[in-house]
């Protein structure tokens, strides 16, 4: 097998979040296995990294479970050390531990409602963005993302658009600020692919996409974003910057709180059809 032993460690993997209990369980089991696996095999560490194309340092790291390994490198080992596709299987539980913690939980909410409503008053919804988009978005974070953050991060957010895909689909609500959907976030052609996303998006049958217009005199969101999840069983969560301190929040009564003001919130906006018609016209000048 023929591959690039100048390949840097950095470009083979993330780094584990230590505070991630259940990611830190499945690496550990994985460093275990492969461990196994190259020590039957009669293969030293550095004698190993030779034959997949990275360092010994990394193998020690992700042996360790200290570091989660990319797909190439679980397709590698699987060849050099003729496990028969065993190994290689394990990138599916490193397709869950790669994203960080917090966004796991959030896709994992995502992907068991029935209901998502949204208000979004800084920048285009997670769900809504191009990936181009998206990173543009991550570089612009201060103090900066490291690389890998940042391919960790983006990957989780692109993933999280396979909610498009559900079947049944869920009932989808977005509202946009205005300011968001002028906003050059990676200049011109990425806002433009950007809002040619927005109108596709916003015609699919689940989907409610609506404009906040900016010149308003009375306007319910003043109080910042409100993200707001119903699930099958008739419970729900809601959050928002503006009430009971931007913590998630459970209760009927505090979800009813939440409820009205994204209500108010839609029926001050532009309805789907004009927010459609306002996308177009702003493709015109962009």
């Amino acid at each position: 097998m023929s591959v690039d032993s100048s390949e840097g460690t950095e470009d083979a993997g993330w780094d584990v979040d230590p505070e991630d209990e259940q990611g830190v369980a499945v690496l550990s089991a994985l460093g275990r296995q492969l461990r196994a696996w190259r020590e039957e095999a009669g293969i030293r560490a550095a004698e190993f990294g030779t034959r997949i194309g990275y360092g010994e340092d990394l193998v020690r790291k992700v042996e360790g479970g200290k570091r989660i390994p990319r797909p190439e490198y679980l397709d590698r080992a699987d060849e050099a050390l003729r496990a028969g596709g065993k190994i290689a299987a394990m990138k599916a539980d490193m397709e869950q531990v790669r994203y960080p913690k917090k966004i796991r939980v959030l896709a994992k909410r995502e992907a068991q409602a029935v209901e998502i409503g949204t208000y979004n008053n800084h920048n285009i919804h997670g769900l809504l963005q191009t990936e181009e988009y998206a990173s543009a978005l991550f570089g612009m974070r201060r103090p900066a993302y490291q690389r890998d953050e940042l391919e960790r991060s983006l990957a989780a957010r692109m993933a999280r658009r396979s909610i498009f895909d559900r079947s049944p689909a869920p009932t989808l609500s977005f509202v946009q600020e205005e300011v968001t959907l002028r906003r050059r976030i990676g200049g011109t052609m990425i806002l433009r692919r950007q809002l040619e996303h927005l109108l596709g998006v916003s015609q699919l049958q689940n989907v409610e996409f609506q404009v906040m217009p900016t010149d308003l005199e009375d306007h319910a969101g003043m109080g910042g974003l409100i993200e707001l999840l119903k699930f099958e069983d008739g419970s729900g969560i809601g959050r928002s910057e503006g009430a009971f301190h931007g913590r998630p929040v459970f209760e009927p009564r505090q979800l009813r709180i939440l409820e009205l003001r994204y209500g108010i919130i839609r029926a001050q906006a532009l309805t789907p059809q004009e927010s459609q018609d306002f996308i177009e016209e702003l493709l015109g000048e962009t």
